[in-house]
């Protein structure tokens, strides 16, 4: 079969669609089948390209919005030369993420025309944040009529979580069933022990014993990112290490706060070869998440948990057994977490031992890609 994943932003932009996307069409192509991503035109990088995985992208030309985080589709010449070179792919089957971008809503519709089937999979558990008053209440007016447009398309729908899936039920739509995120531990751990540096406190000057407290994702202000990095000021001993890029990492630089680090977009084998070394994962994250995918892997790095209580959270980590929580992201709430996790470390660690265990047993690509096979009707 020939799959053909819609992901309006694919690697090398480090997030969780991202590496949901990159996980099942690596699993397909090593299943016989022939994988497509098709993505948004990043500078510097070819239009057509296959990778080292043999998965096969398509970058079509976009209008980079709200600095790249909602890229609409921009018609013309090579629009329309690389649309028309997609679509005579003879594809089977199309897996399009997620329900508010222009990429989606043009893949169901040019999918419906040609007969394809497909289904739709959403990551999030709330409206994108664009802002207050006009701006905001235009943005969801946006997404109801894009998600109210794709349903009409007659494609069903799936979330990465039981709550991306009662979420959905917002714009009157009842899930087919659940697609979880999902990480290799396996993998993981592979990836980790060959990756470079060998010593991240090392590479980056630090003592022996200094405790790591590990960020990585897109540097947003929902994310988190600015809460952590002043929340390890006061913290004796304690850094903040922050992989991941994004429209706020100027502006957080800039502060030159002590005891912060940006490694940018980092690969990915050292992102968990990080996580493995580090002495906690903090995510206080107020974005309307689906499951984040730094938190499976934190778990199959086997780093203790410090995060909010985000939407798919509590699938992965149903209990203070296997994480601590924190009540907000305010920059004082995540430093008396951080005090919490790094004053106990054998508490952090039978956490996170819990964590390991239910991933391994619930939350791995290849229930996943059996599950996805089986929704596509592959033989």
């Amino acid at each position: 079969m020939t799959y053909c994943f819609f992901s309006a932003q694919y690697l090398p932009t480090v997030g969780g669609v991202e590496r949901y996307t990159w996980n099942l069409a690596r699993r397909a192509v090593r299943a016989g089948h022939r994988a497509l991503v098709v993505t948004s035109a990043l500078p510097g990088l070819p239009e057509r390209e296959t990778d080292a995985d043999g998965i096969e992208i398509f970058r079509l030309p976009v209008w980079a919005v709200m600095k790249g985080r909602f890229p609409v589709l921009r018609p013309g010449p090579r629009f329309a030369a690389l649309a028309r070179a997609l679509w005579a792919q003879d594809i089977d089957f199309c897996f399009i993420q997620t329900r508010m971008y222009t990429e989606s809503v043009w893949a169901a519709a040019a999918a419906k025309r040609r007969g394809i089937p497909g289904l739709v999979l959403d990551h999030s558990t709330g409206y994108m944040p664009v802002g207050g008053g006009a701006v905001g209440a235009c943005g969801r007016l946006y997404e109801q009529w894009a998600c109210r447009f794709i349903k009409r398309c007659g494609f069903p729908f799936y979330g990465v979580s039981a709550a991306a899936c009662a979420w959905l039920r917002t714009f009157g739509v009842d899930a087919a069933g659940c697609l979880p995120n999902a990480v290799d531990p396996a993998e993981a751990a592979a990836l980790a022990a060959g990756a470079e540096p060998a010593d991240w406190r090392a590479a980056l000057g630090l003592a022996p014993d200094t405790r790591l407290a590990v960020f990585v994702g897109r540097l947003i202000p929902e994310k988190g990112a600015a809460a952590l990095a002043e929340a390890v000021q006061g913290l004796s001993g304690t850094a903040a290490v922050i992989a991941g890029s994004g429209p706020l990492r100027a502006a957080l630089e800039a502060r030159h706060l002590p005891n912060v680090y940006f490694l940018g977009d980092v690969p990915h084998p050292a992102v968990l070869r990080l996580l493995c070394q580090g002495d906690v994962y903090c995510l206080p994250t107020e974005y309307a998440e689906g499951f984040p995918t730094t938190l499976l892997e934190a778990a199959a790095c086997r780093c203790p948990i410090l995060c909010t209580r985000t939407a798919g959270t509590a699938e992965l980590l149903p209990d203070d057994g296997h994480a601590v929580f924190l009540p907000d992201a305010r920059p004082e709430s995540v430093r008396a977490g951080l005090q919490a996790v790094l004053a106990d470390p054998a508490a952090a660690r039978a956490r996170a031992e819990a964590a390991y265990r239910t991933l391994c047993a619930h939350f791995t690509w290849d229930a996943v890609f059996a599950m996805m096979e089986s929704a596509a009707g592959a033989p």
